[in-house]
């Protein structure tokens, strides 16, 4: 089976420095509890979804979705977010 999505180097990075579990990333690339297009690249999907484990704060995803495999940009808990999600 082929990989559904794959982490640039600087998503691999940032992800392992902020501490994100990778099954937290694939939980919100796959079931998200909301998306967005990008305003100035429309290739670039948001991903976003709460995190139980780390006290609901929403995981920010940004994938590259014309990509095959899908391709994870970058991943954050998105301050601005917290509580509106």
């Amino acid at each position: 089976m082929a990989k559904l999505f794959v982490f640039t180097s600087h998503a691999q990075q940032v992800i392992r420095e902020r501490g994100i579990e990778l099954e937290w990333i694939e939980r919100v690339i796959r079931s998200p509890q909301r998306v967005e297009k990008d305003k100035s690249d429309a290739r670039l999907s948001h991903h976003l979804g709460k995190i139980a484990e780390r006290n609901s704060r929403v995981l920010h995803v940004v994938l590259d979705c014309d990509a095959s495999p899908i391709r994870v940009i970058t991943a954050y808990f998105d301050r601005n977010l917290r509580n509106k999600l």
